[in-house]
């Protein structure tokens, strides 16, 4: 089974807290932030104590770019997304050039230090609005987003790793910040229709994950979208065709906590349709879940986690940085 729950752990070695967390059946993946994190070799460690507690643990982190970028010293620094936007205007094919390199060079250099996946890229529209989004869109153009988009996941599947488009249906118009309140979109569906589905419409045969936004838009539905079956399972699995992996956004962030406690979030988003629930930044809360929550897999759920596996042996650092493609890419990116 692989477990529907991504949990986080407590410094840059396992406790044994964290060894017991992980060994639960119900965790399915571990989250990286920058507490986890002083240096490469360090990472490196720390993945591979992962996995030999549980080799089947996927180990992720949300790692964009621009501010959202959890490992800095010794990566190579990921431009925010609108600075790609902003080239496109200029010179579209090269900015494509430049996203696929950015791609690349972001997932290889995850993989050489153990990690398998991170969430990315962000599909919402830049509608000048939200701060905690800003520079993470790629643009206002929902067809600038998807192009440049599409080349990142190229990037990144080249180096043998999926994606994540988020947050779904969209968060670029709402001004409140998820992690603080619940943000509430009043716009009608076929606004909505209009530019923020437009890249998960285009890209639903390409995307291997999507991560719900923990925004409400009362004229669709009562519910955040993540805790909402309409928007789950009607809008995104039927409407849209969308065959991969639904993520929810954080269940301890504030834009979730009016559905319930912990336990009442993550049920409410398992009905909803969500086949993998992020838990962060609270261990009561993970314990909570670990020691109450009841979950029986199905074989649709299970292959399409399976596909977030990374796909072939990554390089280490050294042979990465010696590779040509790596070298190649790194000029592309500027």
């Amino acid at each position: 089974m692989f477990g529907p729950l991504v949990i986080d752990i407590e410094s840059t070695c396992l406790t044994s807290a964290d060894r017991k967390r992980i060994s639960n059946p119900l965790v399915g993946m571990v989250i990286l932030f920058t507490r986890n994190y002083e240096n490469r070799e360090q990472l490196r460690a720390l993945c591979d104590e992962i996995h030999a507690v549980n080799p089947q643990l996927l180990i992720a982190v949300d790692h964009e770019g621009g501010r959202v970028q959890r490992f800095r010293e010794g990566f190579t620094e990921i431009p925010a997304m609108r600075t790609l936007g902003a080239r496109w205007i200029d010179e579209p094919e090269r900015t494509i050039m430049a996203a696929t390199a950015t791609g690349y060079v972001m997932a290889a250099e995850l993989r050489a230090c153990g990690v398998d996946f991170t969430f990315a890229p962000c599909l919402d529209v830049d509608f000048g609005r939200s701060e905690i989004i800003g520079h993470r869109a790629f643009s206002h153009n929902p067809n600038v987003i998807t192009q440049l988009a599409s080349a990142l996941v190229a990037g990144m599947r080249q180096a043998g790793m999926s994606n994540c488009g988020k947050h779904f249906p969209g968060h670029g118009w709402v001004k409140a910040d998820s992690h603080l309140e619940l943000p509430v979109d009043d716009r009608s569906y076929e606004r909505l229709l209009f530019a923020d589905l437009k890249p998960y419409r285009w890209m639903s045969m390409v995307l291997d994950s999507v991560m719900a936004a923990h925004v409400v838009y009362p004229a669709i539905d009562a519910q955040p979208a993540g805790f909402s079956a309409h928007w789950m399972q009607h809008v995104l699995r039927e409407e849209l065709h969308y065959t991969g992996v639904i993520f929810s956004d954080d269940l301890t962030m504030k834009g979730a906590a009016g559905v319930g406690d912990i336990l009442d979030r993550a049920r409410l988003a398992l009905a909803a349709g969500c086949d993998m629930l992020i838990q962060c930044n609270d261990f009561d809360a993970a314990d909570q879940l670990l020691n109450h929550l009841t979950f029986t897999d199905n074989a649709q759920r299970a292959e399409r986690v399976k596909r977030l596996a990374p796909v072939g042996q990554a390089l280490n650092w050294d042979q990465l940085q010696d590779s040509s493609l790596y070298q190649h890419a790194q000029k592309l990116m500027h």
